[in-house]
Formats: C-alpha cells, structure tokens, sequence
C-alpha cells in the first residue's frame, strides 16, 4: 500500500506559515490532502469572457475582462486621489475603483486593451455595478520573457476559479494548489479495483490532477464523475457498517401476540386504518419479531398518523411482555402525547386499575416538571412493570429510571435527539431495544439516504380520511396593509363560527430577550425609526402583537400567549384552556411547531413569515385543518415582492405536499445546512456530490457499499478503503453519523 503521509504533511511546510494561517482560520484547510480536495467551482476558459451582465451584489467574484479605459480623478481639492477603470467583455461593462496610494501600480498596468483576472465583492455606487480595490492578475505581459510564462499559465487553458474569501483569492490558491500537486500521485484509492473497472472510473491521482489542471471540458466531467462517486461510496459503506453492526446486536423478539392489547385497541377504532399505516405497521411489525433491535424512521406528513402507527408498535410490544417508551423533545408534546394516548386507548390504558380493562396496562407520564409523589410512583409502575407504556422527555434517561422489560423505544422528531441519549436509553434495557424514530420533516430520499443513512425508512404519504384541505395566502403587509386588516377580519370570523385561531411570531419580545438579543442597548429605541439607515427592523414579537390585538383588531377576543419562557405549568395552564375552547387566539412561537393539537383550531396568521424557514412554516401549517372545517393559513411579510424570501412563501402557499416543499428548500439552500451545522462533520466531505442532484450516484453507492460490507464487514480485503474511512471517520465525523 502507497505511503499516505504526504497528503497529512500539514500546509505550513509547503506553503509558508502566512498562507497556511489563512487557509486554516477561512477555508478550514489544514493539510496537502484537504487543499487537494478543495476543488474548483467552476472553470473560465481562456478568452471565453465572465458575462459582465450577470454578476451577483454583495458576492466575492472573479472575472476575466479586457481594460476599456482608465482615469485618474482628484477631488479635495486636488489632494486626494481616485482611479477608474472601465472593463468590458463584449456583454456589459464594469466600473473599478482604486483610491489613495493604491492608485499607483494599477494605473501604470492597467492600460487599455489589456486583459486580466480581477477578484473582489460587487457592490452599487451611482446605480452602476463596481469592484473597489479589486486584486487582479494580468494575463498578456508585455516583457516577452512574462508574456511566455503568462501564456504558458494562461493560454488555451481553462482556468480553475477556487472557492475564496477575502483573504485569499483565487489564483493564489491555485498556486498553492500548484505546489502540492505533486502530492496527488500518493492519494489512496477508495474503491476496489473491481468496483473501479467496471464502473470504467479514472484513478484516483488522475482524477486530482484533472479536477485541478484540466486540459479540457472531458477532463472535468471525467474526474467530477469520480470524485463524486468516491464521496457517496466512502460516506455510504461507513452508513453500511453502521447498520451491519446494528444488525450484529442481540434483541429480544417481540412477536405480535392475537388477543392481546393490540386486538382489542383495533377492534374499537372508530375509523380504519389507511392502506399506508396498514403497510409501514407491517414493516415495523416484521422488524419487531427479529432477534437484532429494528433501527426505523418513520415519516410522515404533520397529521398522517405517525402516533397511532406508533401506538400500535408499542401495544404490540406489551402484548409480547415487554414495555415501550416514547420520548419528545419538549414538556408540552410529552404532556400532548400522553393526553391523546390515553384518550385514544379509554380503559386499555388503566391496566391493574378499578374499572380497567383486565388486558389494560399503565400508561405513565414522566416529565422533569412533575411533583415528587407522582414521579416516585411514575418510577415504581416502571420498575414492576405494572406501567406497559411510559412517556416522556429526555427525564426517561436519567440513571433513576430503571425499567422491568424494555422493548421498543420510539423517538419524536429525532433531529432534536442526539446519540448519546440514544445510547443512554439502549442501555436501559437487558439487551437493546427496537428503536422508531418518527419525523414530520418531510426528507427527500437522498437526503434520508445521507443524514439517516443507519435508519431503514418508512413513509406514511396518505392522510387519513377527516382531515380537512388547508388554503395558504400570502399576505404583503408592506405592499397592501389592507391585506392585514382583512387577515385580521378573518381570524374575527373564525372565532365567530365557533373556531380557534393561532397567531404565530418570531420572537418572544421579553425584557430578558431584548438584552441578550441586541445587547441590550437602545433596543426599544431602535423600534421607533425601524426602516431607518436601511436597518431591518427586529422580528416581531409574540407579546407586543398580543398586546396589540387586545387592543385592537381582536379587542372583545380572548388573547392568550405561549412561549418557551413561560412557567411549564403556566404553559400546561394557557394550552388546556386553549384545547378547551375556552381561549380564542393564542399568540405564540414556535413551541407549537411539533405536535400541538387542537382540532378545532382552524386559522393561523405567521408574523414575518419570511424569517422562517420552509419546512417549518410547513410544520407551522399542520397544526390547522386537523378537524372537519378547513383549515387558513395566512403568511405576513413584508419582504419585497421580486425577493427569494417572497418566492420561499408562494411556493409554501402554492402546495400542500411536504415533499415537494422539502425539495424547493434543498435547492434554495443547497446542501450546507440541509445536514446542519451540529453535523459539520459531513458537511466538509461533501465537496463534490450535491445531494440534490446526485440521487443516482447516492443510491448506487449505497447498493454497492451493502454488497461489499455485507461480504467483508471488517473491509479485511480492502485495506486502502479501510484507510479512506478511518480519515473521514474521525472524531467529529462519527459524531455526526451518529446524529443520524
């Protein structure tokens, strides 16, 4: 096996320490091999010229143009001093400015008709496009002895324009690159050979020198192919191995028993199942009555019936004598779930109870808020056994909480969970449990193949008969204020036929937030002139808002709030009463997102709906339309009509499927924080592959990343693999696995 250690020689040696610094601190490149896969973005050809006409405000470019004219202006009266010079490439025209002592060399280089490379930010001075102090690289020196030295670099040659920052431009990284170029000769390969060949892909060190140096458009195409195929292989035979283990692990079968708690549930459901929740039931049922712990993601649309597929998962469990615990990210949706299961099993769920069934059991709440007495006995069920079900916040993994028999655990929203407590719960059985892990985040399968990629995956796409059609409207606060006053009306009207509405706002707006959000300084000065020097006015709050309604549009309503700071029994206070009937407008945050349910709450109004992301107006959206009335959802903003935020929001008002959402927010985003910033570890392999684009290459890799694990798990014949892996894997790398 080749020598790996040039490509862990750290930069420094090569590059000298200034560059190094720079390349660590801005561009997370620490050593040959990082710079190595630091790839370009895109490449210019020779002569072939940037569009002038399509550069983006505010972003750091690079552009190849032609020097049209260039003028030195005094103003000061003479004593200061300003360069101008006008590019051209034959499509549009950009103004460069250098002031001051930087005048000098550019004026004297920069001559008409010549030609060079210019990087630096595109701002608007005098509604005219324009680079101030560009940094620049001439491309046709006129000393003939550069002019050869620059043609041979330049000439008929594509040129690789790096991903920068301010620091660094781009062809000084391509001289970095220069120097450890070399080193790609020494680059491990991945892929077994076999997996190479038939696939027809180039070698590794090949495919470096092309991705960097390419002769021509057929040399990029060659090595992207590759490299991209090696970042969905490695990542996927490291998911592969993830399973594999899991697979290895004991589990205690839990086989569905006839008779038992799951018959009787089923035969007094008032409504049938959907064909999907009878298909994904099956699949989990199936898992269940393996001896190796299930390891499944659920998905499925807010309101699809996750809970009652996991309900019956977790009956099935007792019936087979042993327990399940399903746990949520926060108090409320514990409290929520425990309520709507019990109102879901009747007497099923007062088991040893008078007046319960005899094939009943407990079904327990365990939360950190509970009183003493409670949560002593909440324990004692749990360790008798007497308690079949127990649910609760991450308080279920405290060393206190021992359990009889634990089978199945079932995760809510799992992005809120990571995997020490994943490991903490497991513990908590004679062997692991089953797991099921639930989302309501809609993940396109790529995506699901990359973050949950040590999950199987179910999805459940149906929703079940009842639920009622949601209509979205975006209202243009700014544009329209009539609009608003009329979205107010509606909520009125709402609440007159006997409905509920929410009002949903970005912020709290507390004293305790003002301070920790702005510093604390001039906080409610700054409210007064918002649109002032271009500022952006802070989000809106939940209890200025509240106030306002009170007073106003909504005044003879009753106005509640909800929000994370609250009391946990004031919280529990204000969102009985709203299931009750007996508030008309709760004003909250976010905390409704997950989980709440109130079916006869039928219209939402999100303030500043532009500061949300897509997926969670999404979730938002879910929370209305859960009876038989429709369901209106309102999104305010006051975001400018022509804006990617305005586009955000027609495209959430214009469908109802969570999928197709999903979509539109990954390509809106790209992949940087589809996998999160907890799971930086991915984030900086994925260098090559989008996963939006590559579902091919994804699902390939993963096909043949299961042959070769399931045929060598400990990658035994493949030492070079093993190689690639341990470097991708390292600390903070398996971190983020785990996170899936």
């Amino acid at each position: 096996m080749e020598d790996v250690s040039s490509l862990d020689e750290p930069l420094k040696k090569l590059l000298g320490g200034a560059t190094a610094k720079v390349m660590a601190e801005h561009l997370d490149l620490h050593t040959v091999g990082d710079l190595l896969h630091h790839y370009p973005r895109r490449y210019e050809e020779r002569g072939k010229l940037t569009a002038l006409t399509d550069l983006p405000l505010d972003e750091h470019v690079t552009v190849v143009a032609q020097v049209a004219d260039a003028r030195i202006l005094t103003f000061n009266n003479g004593r200061g001093k300003r360069l101008e010079v006008t590019l051209t490439d034959g499509s549009g025209r950009l103004q460069l400015v250098f002031f001051g002592h930087g005048v000098h060399k550019p004026h004297k280089e920069l001559l008409p008709g010549r030609q060079a490379m210019f990087a630096g930010k595109v701002s608007v001075f005098n509604r005219k496009m324009q680079l101030a102090h560009p940094t620049y690289q001439l491309l046709d020196a006129s000393d003939a002895d550069e002019a050869s030295e620059a043609v041979d670099a330049f000439a008929g040659r594509l040129l690789p324009i790096y991903p920068a920052c301010k620091q660094l431009d781009s062809w000084r990284i391509a001289k970095a690159v220069d120097a450890v170029l070399p080193s790609a000769r020494d680059a491990v390969d991945p892929l077994p050979a076999s997996l190479r060949e038939g696939r027809g892909f180039t070698p590794l060190p090949e495919a470096l020198l092309k991705v960097h140096r390419p002769q021509t458009r057929a040399d990029i195409e060659d090595a992207k192919a590759r490299l991209k195929w090696d970042e969905a292989f490695v990542l996927q035979v490291a998911l592969a191995r993830r399973r594999y283990a899991d697979t290895q692990l004991p589990a205690a079968a839990r086989r569905r028993v006839a008779d038992g708690l799951l018959d009787a549930f089923d035969a007094k459901l008032p409504f049938t199942l959907t064909e999907g929740q009878e298909k994904v039931s099956k699949e989990i049922f199936d898992d269940l009555a393996t001896e190796h712990p299930m390891h499944r993601l659920l998905q499925g649309e807010v309101g699809s019936g996750k809970t009652m597929v996991a309900l019956r998962a977790m009956l099935a469990v007792v019936d087979a004598g042993g327990q399940a615990a399903m746990l949520a990210p926060t108090e409320v949706l514990a409290q929520q779930h425990h309520r709507s299961i019990t109102e879901m099993m009747g007497e099923l769920a007062e088991g040893g109870m008078l007046g319960g069934s005899d094939r009943g059991t407990k079904v327990v709440l365990l939360t950190g808020s509970m009183g003493a007495a409670a949560r002593r006995q909440a324990l004692l069920d749990l360790v008798t056994g007497e308690a079949g079900i127990v649910i609760g916040t991450h308080a279920l993994i405290e060393d206190k909480v021992r359990f009889h028999d634990l089978g199945l655990v079932v995760v809510d929203e799992q992005h809120r969970f990571g995997v020490e407590q994943r490991d903490a719960l497991r513990s908590k059985g004679k062997q692991p449990p089953h797991l099921l892990v639930m989302t309501a985040t809609p993940i396109p399968r790529t995506v699901a193949m990359t973050v949950f990629g040590d999950l199987e995956t179910s999805v459940l796409d149906q929703l079940p008969a009842g639920r009622s059609p949601i209509a979205s409207h975006v209202v243009p606060a700014k544009d329209k204020p009539h609009f608003l006053a009329r979205a107010w009306e509606r909520v009125a009207e709402e609440v007159e036929n006997g409905h509920q509405a929410y009002v949903v706002c970005p912020r709290i707006g507390d004293d305790a937030e003002e301070a920790e959000g702005r510093g604390g300084k001039k906080a409610k000065a700054k409210k007064a002139a918002p649109e002032e020097d271009g500022e952006k006015r802070p989000p809106l709050a939940v209890l200025e808002i509240a106030d306002q309604l009170r007073g106003g549009a909504l005044s003879g309503l009753s106005v509640e709030v909800l929000h994370g700071r609250m009391h946990p029994d004031e919280k529990d206070d204000v969102m009985r009463r709203f299931a009750a009937g007996d508030v008309d407008v709760l004003v909250a945050t976010t905390v409704i997102e997950v989980g709440v349910n109130v079916p006869n709450a039928t219209a939402m109004v999100i303030m500043d709906a532009d500061r949300f992301g897509v997926s969670q107006l999404h979730q938002l959206r879910g929370r209305v339309g859960r009876g038989s009335a429709p369901g209106l959802c309102l999104l305010v903003s006051e975001a400018h009509e022509a804006s990617p935020a305005r586009a955000r929001l027609s495209a959430v008002a214009a469908t109802l499927d969570g999928f197709e959402l999903s979509r539109i927010d990954l390509e809106q985003r790209r992949e940087g924080d589809v996998l999160g910033q907890a799971q930086s570890g991915v984030r900086s392999s994925l260098r090559m592959l989008t996963v939006i684009d590559d579902e091919e290459v994804i699902a390939a890799a993963r096909e043949e990343a299961v042959a070769i694990v399931a045929a060598d798990p400990e990658l035994e014949r493949l030492p070079e693999l093993r190689t690639v892996l341990a470097a991708l894997l390292d600390k903070e790398r398996e971190e983020y696995l785990d996170k899936g």
